[in-house]
């Protein structure tokens, strides 16, 4: 009996523990992609601070509620002092920051760049479980899925590119990417070989002839990395242009399904 009790005691005990592992009760964010989707999916009171970034009208789609929660400029001094049960950071965060987190006790939770619509609603789900909002997100990404089957990819669409300061492009393997083809379109940047990021050179842009070219935000102020979006030769492309906001598709959140319809738009009317 003594030690059966002993073993319900230990079982409550490890119950207790992954229920708590499960629904952290102090989240810190210190990347802007899991500052957006911790916002989406946290329970009131449970996300504490987000980073800077989601303060920036440029770079993230949530700037109005990323208001409400008190910025941190991911420095692990100041992390450590909100006292967080749980870190939410990218793969690309500063790596002294976190192994020095984690040398402290602070568990980190590093999130891949969502490279695909694939990889969005895993990162909604995979968000869920960290927080113990495994329901929302559920209904979240099945909402995603859903509205994500109104799009049909299809070969022989328009052709797109996108094209922004020192002539960056995206091909095969990028969110943005994924998004074009999603869109109905063909991406200029793909079909060139392209994986991931990189530079278009303009002649090959020129001699491609798009039928959408697909533009970024500009920045306030002179830039040489922009000159070339000013390049006389531009003008002369036939080509319909639409601005897609940088904070629109660049992370993984279900905003980026809105992306997908004003570019299949966009192919209608060229079609």
């Amino acid at each position: 009996m003594v030690g059966l009790l002993a073993g319900l005691c230990l079982m409550s005990v490890a119950a207790n523990v992954a229920g708590a592992q499960s629904a952290p009760e102090r989240v810190v964010s210190i990347n802007l992609c899991t500052d957006q989707l911790a916002m989406l999916l946290a329970a009131p009171g449970q996300l504490v601070s987000v980073s800077d970034l989601a303060r920036d009208p440029r770079a993230s789609a949530m700037v109005a509620e990323a208001g409400r929660y008190p910025a941190n400029h991911a420095g692990a001094e100041e992390i450590y002092l909100l006292q967080p049960d749980l870190v939410l950071a990218g793969s690309y965060s500063d790596p002294a920051t976190l192994s020095m987190l984690e040398r402290l006790g602070i568990r980190v939770e590093r999130f891949e760049p969502a490279y695909g619509l694939d990889a969005v609603e895993a990162g909604i789900r995979h968000m869920g479980a960290l927080l113990g909002q495994g329901s929302r997100a559920d209904a979240m990404a099945d909402d995603f899925a859903a509205r994500r089957k109104a799009f049909v990819t299809r070969a022989g669409g328009p052709l797109a590119a996108s094209y922004s300061a020192n002539g960056y492009t995206t091909g095969a393997g990028s969110l943005s990417g994924e998004v074009i083809l999603a869109a109905g379109l063909r991406n200029l940047a793909q079909e060139r070989g392209m994986q991931g990021g990189g530079v278009l050179p303009l002649e090959l842009l020129l001699l491609s002839d798009p039928d959408l070219l697909i533009g970024g935000d500009t920045y306030p102020g002179a830039s040489r990395a922009e000159e070339i979006l000013h390049h006389p030769a531009l003008s002369a492309l036939r080509a319909q242009r639409v601005q897609i906001a940088d904070r629109d598709w660049l992370c993984g959140l279900p905003h980026v399904l809105d992306v997908v319809a004003r570019l299949a738009a966009e192919r209608q009317d060229l079609e």
